[in-house]
């Protein structure tokens, strides 16, 4: 991470922190950039900061004039992107922690939201549940910690006949304390660094576990580093996929006009979920010649060219425009279902009525529960399946923009693939 912390100016600026899939979760503004992301992987960072490190991994920065200056932008990008932790940081009182029962003889961590005086170890309060459920999850699996609420002590276990199936212990996501498997005092040891990992002092573990990593492979103790070498490979893991470049204003505006496109679609549309993955087919063929059909895939508004297909109409003679159009949308989404991938938010569908219940056919006859649309290049309407009325939005709306760049993508790829096939049969022929 140092050597990407290297470039960061110390100047005023404000800082943007996206998710795994480039979602802003956390916009804040500094008077040194430098310094206030350093903070972020310093081994005296707060607890609240925990939760944004364990979903953050990417770091843009706008450079700004002045301290006034980042505090405009901070505020006009919060308000009109409304990142995660932004929005639930204004106030702590409902917001969980993450206790450590450190007062029983095997700990457990879970999530509460009353802080009590009772022997345990408090972090937190954390801004947002659905990053540190996660988060929580992740440790308990780590290291290995007793995911039950059985209440029990070293002295007095529960009954075997409860425990003794327990499925934790026997695919060995637990050390089997309930069933004697192993003592309080060594159970607490294998879980003593929960605490440096929740106060972020992550460089700290990662020295501690690979000196203990060596020592136990010095002693040929190899399962036992094996284990230490899974932790440290998950950390370290954590830390290096986090980027961190400097971008322009310009860019953040468009990053913005993205999201206001895509939420703006959802409304206009009446979809349940935001249309982040949109998939868009187009037909092309000459005479009925060389038939071919494209799918493109834009994610955030921006296309996602390693995820773009191209197809040869294998079924169909001539030149069957819906006929096509259903066979392509089949194999597409038949092979999305045999293979287990991810389906999309969204399928836009290049052509009207006839080219959408097409593509209907095909999905329903496969069960696809992701809703499709289409879009009639002359009048710029978009049909829904069973409607016979189009919805019309203005020339200017973000959301008709973002489906004809991706109307237009699909159309420019699905020519490009045809002039290629066409070219190649001149060849052949001459």
């Amino acid at each position: 991470m140092n050597k990407y912390l290297e470039n960061i100016p110390r100047l005023p600026g404000v800082y943007i922190m996206r998710d795994g899939i480039g979602t802003i979760i956390y916009i804040g503004k500094a008077i040194s950039l430098k310094d206030r992301i350093s903070s972020y992987f310093h081994s005296d960072i707060n607890s609240k900061s925990t939760a944004i490190i364990s979903a953050m991994r990417k770091i843009d920065y706008i450079l700004c004039a002045s301290e006034r200056e980042a505090l405009i932008i901070e505020r006009q990008l919060i308000n009109k992107v409304k990142p995660y932790f932004n929005a639930m940081w204004k106030d702590d009182k409902s917001y969980p922690y993450i206790k450590l029962s450190a007062n029983e003889d095997f700990p457990r961590l879970i999530l509460t939201r009353k802080k009590l005086k009772d022997g345990a170890l408090y972090f937190g309060p954390y801004p947002q549940q659905f990053y540190i459920k996660k988060l929580v999850h992740w440790l308990v699996k780590l290291f290995k910690l007793r995911p039950c609420k059985l209440e029990f002590s070293e002295k007095d276990l529960p009954d075997e006949k409860k425990v003794k199936s327990c499925m934790y212990y026997h695919t060995e996501m637990c050390y089997g304390p309930c069933l004697g498997k192993i003592t309080s005092a060594d159970y607490k040891t294998k879980i003593k660094d929960i605490e440096l990992f929740l106060n972020g002092k992550f460089k700290k573990l990662e020295d501690e576990w690979q000196e203990q990593m060596d020592a136990l492979s010095g002693e040929m103790k190899f399962e036992e580093a094996a284990e230490i070498r899974d932790r440290l490979y998950a950390v370290r893991n954590m830390s290096e996929r986090v980027m961190i470049s400097e971008i322009t204003q310009d860019e953040i505006n468009r990053s913005v006009d993205r999201a206001d496109s895509i939420n703006e679609l959802k409304n206009e549309l009446g979809l349940k979920h935001m249309p982040a993955i949109i998939e868009g087919f187009d037909n092309s063929n000459i005479q009925g010649t060389n038939a071919v059909a494209s799918m493109v895939r834009f994610q955030n508004g921006l296309p996602d060219k390693k995820n773009y297909r191209r197809f040869k109409i294998k079924t169909v003679v001539g030149a069957d425009d819906f006929a096509s159009m259903r066979e392509v949308v089949f194999r597409r989404y038949s092979g999305i279902i045999r293979r287990h991938e991810q389906l999309p938010d969204l399928i836009l569908i290049d052509g009207g009525k006839g080219q959408l219940g097409a593509a209907m056919s095909a999905l329903e006859e496969l069960e696809v529960p992701v809703p499709a649309v289409s879009l009639a290049k002359r009048e710029e309407e978009i049909f829904f399946p069973h409607k016979d009325k189009p919805l019309v939005l203005g020339r200017n709306s973000p959301a008709l923009r973002l489906l004809q760049a991706v109307r237009d993508e699909a159309h420019r790829f699905a020519v490009s693939y045809h002039r290629k096939l066409r070219s190649r049969q001149l060849i052949v022929n001459s």
